[in-house]
């Protein structure tokens, strides 16, 4: 039975390490090896490491890969991708490659407005509240000047304050809606600082006034957020040619082909089953862009995943049409994204994504990372109307299944070999390892 601690966050790595070997496995020496062998060599380089979270017992690694031939305005990419998943980073790479002779994929940012909330309830006259924040308002820019010193000198700070009456919902409740341009930061640090001061600076005000012009109305700040539903933080990424270059390596004509990319794209829009599924393939090549660069993939996920849900029903994120024999694939996504603060001129994986990316803008980021993922909706789409998803997936998700076999080198080439013509299973690659380990 495990024993309970106290002080833990107080231990040093070897005895936060040792606590939990001896308590929560069954061989401590070799997860102690483990956790060991996951360290970095270079101890500075670890130390920063150990101090992005906390109770850190070593490194979580993931695979860092390239989809090079990304075609985009007219500039060529490579880009970075952080993931586990398999065929992620090929499907993205073919994709690439298919538009590159296509004219490539066109991208442009819609918007950049960030949005962070004071929420708070007020017990009073709701007129007096309303003409009283009209005075109020000049006040509130003026006690954030300090904090948004930098952000303006960069083009950036707070760009409207707006109070929003929400009694009809919740009694008593009402907000301050604050809006936000943050240049080329992610900027939750700075918004969240921001909206503290409002709610301060919000409720001394009305307390004030209340007091000298007999009100008796009280204010109480619940918290005080930055939202990561981003609407208006958004980039449009599309590929368009005309449907007779929709050639396919398959006995497939273009035009039946561009139709049912066409209709596979309708059903998401309509059927919210398939369109958790064709998002999360979106997500795919977007999450792994997030990650190579720094940013926080959760906050996109929970930003798009509520646009995709604006309209009341969950809906695919792209769209799709043909027009004067002209196929368009488009995808409009929140995307709020930073290239300076956080951790992005900490972990050198992150330098290194950002330096082959051209050390891009914000904008540039969000341009590229809505790319990435309407790279992987076309490449899923691709094979769902064609082969099927499981052909290319589960050819790249071999050599997974060769490692938990246990598969040596010579046997990896073996068995790689004969599947390039078979359909790849799990027990038909351990039955083919066993033939080949007995002949």
């Amino acid at each position: 039975m495990p024993e309970r601690i106290e002080g833990f966050s107080k231990l040093s790595k070897a005895e936060k390490i040792d606590w939990i070997v001896r308590q929560f496995t069954h061989d401590p020496d070799h997860y102690r090896s483990v956790l060991e062998r996951y360290w970095n060599e270079d101890t500075k380089l670890q130390r920063i490491h150990d101090e992005f979270a906390e109770n850190t017992l070593s490194n979580f690694y993931l695979p860092l890969g390239i989809a090079p031939n990304f075609l985009i305005n007219e500039k060529l990419y490579a880009i970075p991708m952080a993931i586990e998943e398999s065929s992620v980073v090929a499907a993205a790479s073919k994709a690439a490659k298919y538009w590159i002779d296509r004219g490539g994929f066109r991208a442009e940012v819609l918007g950049t407005e960030k949005i962070g909330q004071v929420h708070f309830t007020f017990k009073g006259d709701g007129v007096w509240l309303k003409k009283t924040f009209d005075s109020i308002k000049p006040v509130l820019f003026k006690d954030t000047e300090e904090l948004t010193r930098n952000m303006r000198s960069r083009g950036g700070g707070i760009t409207q304050i707006y109070l929003v009456d929400k009694t009809k919902l919740l009694e008593g409740y009402y907000q301050l809606y604050v809006t936000f341009e943050t240049v080329d930061a992610m900027g939750a640090n700075f918004i969240n600082s921001c909206l503290e001061q409002l709610g301060a600076s919000l409720q001394r005000e009305i307390a004030e006034r209340s007091g000298s012009e007999k009100q008796s109305g009280t204010l109480d700040v619940v918290m005080s957020i930055l939202s990561n539903y981003v609407p208006h933080c958004l980039v449009r990424a599309e590929v368009s040619c005309p449907v007779s270059e929709l050639n396919e390596d398959l006995p497939l004509e273009p035009q039946t082909f561009a139709d049912k990319l066409l209709q596979a794209v309708q059903i998401a829009r309509v059927e919210p089953y398939r369109a958790v599924t064709h998002n999360k393939g979106i997500m795919n090549g977007v999450d792994a862009v997030v990650l190579a660069t720094g940013n926080d993939f959760r906050a996109i996920e929970a930003g798009v995943h509520a646009f995709a849900a604006r309209d009341g029903g969950y809906r695919g994120l792209t769209e799709a049409w043909i027009r004067n024999d002209i196929f368009t694939l488009r995808m409009d996504i929140p995307l709020a994204l930073g290239t300076v603060g956080g951790i992005t001129n900490l972990h050198p994986l992150v330098e290194f994504s950002l330096e082959i990316l051209g050390k891009p803008t914000a904008a540039e980021l969000m341009e590229i990372t809505a790319v990435a993922g309407l790279a992987q909706n076309f490449a899923a789409l691709r094979s769902l109307v064609t082969t099927g998803i499981q052909q290319g997936h589960m050819k790249m998700h071999l050599l997974n299944i060769l490692n938990q076999l246990g598969a040596t080198h010579s046997e990896k080439e073996k068995v790689v070999e004969y599947f390039k013509t078979e359909t790849v299973s799990f027990s038909a690659a351990e039955k083919v390892l066993q033939q080949i380990r007995q002949s």
